[in-house]
């Protein structure tokens, strides 16, 4: 027979309640305590019922993940889903993925209705979601539970951060250090917080390394392989064209390694090139690519465990600021000589 609750509280020696409150991850719960009745459900292959648990806690015990469709398919959102599932189902949650369209009108209506179809005890938004004033706004007047990730926002309270904007500048150091002085950047899309955030760091690197600003070495993209190509495109096709290109993410910059290839240049002895994120593919390519490494299944990881933190208690959970680090690999090198138009 199934093994109930009551089973395991009698194994342990402990009360139902307090069983409970070991299972749902409650505060002030003893060690010792929470060990032994972790041994007795483990002893007993005890599972909980996932419709009375939420009856009695009057939870739905469900996290909603909310970014933008266009990206569902990047290794960046795949690598937060991957930290996130890893953090509800160490706390015994389930996670709902719920892409929408950002560019669409009525997309806070859409995250409104989906509040009251499935209930869950909490969101974590993605930029641009996490960035969205509106959506945000009307997330405190329902009283929703909700983490950022990555929000440009200095008002964000619970989730996680990185400093892009200072990544970003380490970029441009990097690239000036090499002997570089014609160094362009593939920028993000518009409502992204992170390309204000790398744009600002590209123009700090270039203000250190005593290198002008110059609108033509910066071009509108996005965060996929064919706004890397576009931007290269525009880039390459300069009367004096880029000796390095930083682009706003990985997969931007292997679109900018295909176009290099495509008119011969060689990487990084004519051209090199920088992404950002250090996502699987940016170890696969060759040559391997320099990026920023920016920890997504990490960030994932956390901003469901501070969710679920502020949830158990509403005075819980926090912003955490996690690290990153510049990859240097083979993409890039000393500056050449000259350029040539190609």
């Amino acid at each position: 027979m199934r093994a109930r609750i009551e089973d395991v509280a009698e194994k342990a020696g402990v009360s139902m309640k307090t069983v409970s409150r070991v299972f749902n991850h409650e505060p002030n719960v003893r060690e010792k305590t929470r060990l032994r009745v972790e041994r007795a459900a483990q002893a007993l292959n005890y599972r909980p019922n996932p419709s009375a648990r939420s009856l009695a806690g009057n939870r739905s015990y469900l996290v909603s993940l909310v970014y933008d469709d266009p990206f569902a398919g990047s290794a960046y959102i795949m690598e937060i889903i991957v930290g996130m599932l890893q953090a509800c189902e160490s706390m015994r949650y389930s996670a709902m993925l719920r892409p929408l369209e950002f560019s669409s009108a009525d997309h806070v209506a859409s995250v409104e209705n989906s509040i009251a179809q499935y209930r869950p005890d909490g969101l974590i938004l993605v930029p641009p979601f996490a960035d969205d004033a509106k959506l945000l706004h009307r997330l405190d007047e329902l009283g929703a539970r909700y983490a950022t990730i990555s929000a440009k926002s200095k008002d964000a309270r619970v989730g996680t951060s990185l400093d892009e904007r200072k990544a970003a500048g380490e970029v441009v150091d990097h690239l000036a250090a090499l002997g570089h002085r014609r160094i362009a950047h593939v920028a993000g899309p518009a409502p992204h917080g992170g390309r204000v955030w790398r744009l600002s760091g590209y123009r700090d690197g270039l203000r250190r390394a005593g290198i002008a600003y110059d609108d033509s070495l910066v071009v509108d993209g996005g965060f996929s392989f064919e706004a890397g190509i576009a931007g290269a495109k525009q880039l390459l096709d300069l009367d004096d064209p880029p000796t390095a290109i930083f682009a706003a993410n990985d997969d931007s910059a292997c679109g900018v390694m295909h176009e290099a290839f495509e008119r011969g240049l060689r990487i990084p002895q004519d051209l090199s090139v920088v992404g950002f994120d250090d996502t699987p593919t940016s170890r696969q390519v060759w040559p391997s690519l320099t990026t920023v490494r920016q920890p997504c299944r990490e960030m994932g990881r956390i901003a469901a465990e501070q969710l679920l933190a502020s949830i158990r208690d509403a005075g819980a959970g926090s912003l955490v600021r996690v690290p990153y680090e510049l990859m240097v690999r083979q993409s890039t090198g000393p500056a050449p000589a000259r350029t040539k138009r190609r």
